[in-house]
């Protein structure tokens, strides 16, 4: 049972930051070990008197670092993988570039379309490829479109895609995925906004995937995640031309 963590959460603005660091400080000192379990979120959420979302949102910092990991209907155990950090620091140096180069983001989202596109091939070759986290995500995206939630419906869509990446299991591909998986979060809100598009439209995109996947289409899944990254990537050159083109007003 991990005990004495709950004096180190600060502001509530940064609960998940602080609960994330937490756990970090205990899992890099050694007092959890690789292999240990982790607490369930729901008695994570009362130990620290926070949100279970806070607790979620922790435990994914912690998993871009490499220091747990976790998958559908199991407790987070605690891995410490030192790739995970040599990824942190290559993410880092990413997201500094981002500041100084807007155009940087349409080279990531090239690596989106390499690393997914090459995923599906991995996945229709199973018998059964649809993980319960693929799953579990596009159910979040049909609520949050029926609430028109967009915010959460972001959050589902990135998680989408995540999961068909962590459904490939290969770990260092997964790290590297997680490490960048803020980034590409961003990357789908601001795409989904320019131009604006439906909700609905959104979803039956990605439900359509989802079946391709399903029955093991894979030249089917392919074209559709292709076109729908192409037409993400043209979303965002013309949110950056309309960024520069504020700041040349200026």
């Amino acid at each position: 049972m991990v005990t004495d963590l709950t004096p180190r959460v600060g502001a509530r603005s940064r609960l998940h930051s602080s609960v994330a660091d937490a756990f970090e400080e205990k899992i890099l000192a050694g007092t959890l070990e690789i292999g240990e379990r982790l607490p369930s979120e729901s008695e994570m959420a009362r130990e620290f008197g926070v949100s279970t979302r806070s607790v979620r949102e922790a435990l994914q910092i912690l998993e871009t670092k490499g220091l747990v990991r976790r998958k559908h209907g199991e407790r987070t155990i605690v891995v410490r993988d030192d790739v995970g950090e040599f990824l942190g620091t290559l993410a880092t140096n990413i997201r500094q570039r981002f500041s100084t180069d807007p155009d940087y983001l349409v080279q990531l989202m090239d690596v989106r379309r390499m690393i997914e596109i090459e995923v599906l091939g991995t996945l229709t070759a199973r018998e059964n490829p649809i993980e319960p986290e693929v799953e579990a995500a596009l159910k979040g995206m049909e609520v949050a479109r029926d609430q028109g939630d967009f915010f959460g419906f972001t959050e589902m869509d990135a998680a989408f895609h995540l999961a068909l990446v962590r459904s490939a299991g290969n770990e260092i591909l997964t790290v590297f995925y997680n490490n960048l998986f803020g980034l590409i979060t961003e990357l789908i809100r601001v795409t989904s906004r320019v131009p604006s598009k439906s909700l609905d439209a959104a979803y039956d995109e990605h439900a359509k995937i989802f079946a391709m996947v399903r029955d093991r289409n894979e030249l089917g899944a392919k074209a559709l995640l292709r076109a729908q990254i192409a037409n993400s990537t043209s979303y965002l050159r013309l949110a950056i031309a309309k960024v520069k083109e504020q700041d040349n007003l200026k």
